[in-house]
């Protein structure tokens, strides 16, 4: 095995994202020593149980001292505040980045806080569970998942590289994308389904002539999907829709348009129309499946809600 990319790599956040870099990093032997920090003394004695980090810091100071890679994965709700409170223990020369599903604000909320001679490279991990915690993290998580970067004008190229091999470390295949564009995209194919997920699991608990076990009881594979993605952690997608408001709003508005029209074609008997659109959407589907980002095995591939799907 050859030298580390990273001698030391700091992670604020020790959850899903945090651990599970924490064990890829280990895994792809890509740094010489793993600090995590997490807010909660709890969660801090956690991941010491655990042993997934070399070392678990009680202060951000503490985690991010002579760190060469610094990674949030925190919500994007915080971020700023904690860029402001690193900033100034940051080594000259390192990295910062995040993992947060929008970053537009990354962007603006975090870069004013990078000091000179610091590399602020946001990146997305697309990747994920409904789980959440220390317990929740695995290495295999990035495996086969694209991992989006989205540098700011003027990064240095050389640290732009290295983290992007750092990401294919850990076993993303990386792209880089405009920031905007990102949470554009992003928007269409995570931001609106969880939104709608959110919205009918909610639905269906409030529903006055259904009851809440009947609910439990009867539910098809379509209702089983939707309450996995909405069992999400609460406080990370409270963050990404207020943080994400303009490109959400914009799809949300083409996606109610487009309802109306599915309405419409259900109240006039339009067979047509609903072929068309099921045929379309079937076929998209079959791309997900073909392009390797999940499997047409029963239960979509899913082990029990372990596994990334």
């Amino acid at each position: 095995m050859g030298q580390p990319l990273y001698e030391r790599v700091a992670l604020i956040g020790t959850g899903l994202i945090g651990g599970s870099i924490a064990r890829a990093t280990k895994r792809g032997g890509l740094s010489g020593h793993v600090s995590g920090y997490a807010p909660s003394a709890e969660e801090r004695a956690r991941v010491r149980t655990i042993g997934f980090c070399d070392s678990v810091s009680d202060t951000l100071a503490d985690a991010v001292q002579d760190a060469d890679l610094v990674i949030l994965c925190a919500p994007v709700g915080v971020l700023g505040e904690v860029a402001a409170q690193i900033g100034p223990h940051l080594k000259p020369g390192a990295t910062v980045s995040d993992v947060g599903s929008v970053k537009m604000a990354v962007v603006r909320d975090v870069g004013p806080h990078v000091p000179a001679g610091v590399h602020f490279i946001p990146a997305h991990p697309i990747a994920g569970t409904e789980n959440s915690g220390p317990d929740a993290g695995f290495a295999e998580l990035f495996d086969g998942r694209w991992c989006v970067l989205t540098p700011v004008p003027g990064t240095d190229e050389q640290a732009l590289k290295r983290y992007e091999h750092f990401w294919q470390g850990l076993g993303s295949t990386v792209e880089q994308m405009d920031a905007r564009h990102h949470d554009l995209v992003l928007a269409i194919t995570s931001h609106l389904p969880h939104l709608i997920a959110y919205n009918i699991v909610g639905t269906a608990a409030d529903l006055e002539t259904v009851t809440q076990m009947e609910v439990i009881k009867y539910s098809a594979g379509g209702f089983r999907d939707f309450t996995r993605i909405a069992a999400s952690d609460p406080t990370m997608w409270r963050d990404i829709f207020l943080n994400n408001r303009e490109a959400v709003l914009e799809i949300l508005g083409r996606f109610s348009e487009d309802l109306a029209a599915l309405q419409r074609a259900i109240r006039w008997g339009d067979g047509d129309a609903l072929f068309t659109l099921f045929t379309r959407t079937r076929a998209i589907r079959r791309s997900i499946v073909a392009a390797g980002q999940d499997t047409a095995a029963v239960n979509f591939g899913r082990d029990g809600g372990t596994k990334p799907g």
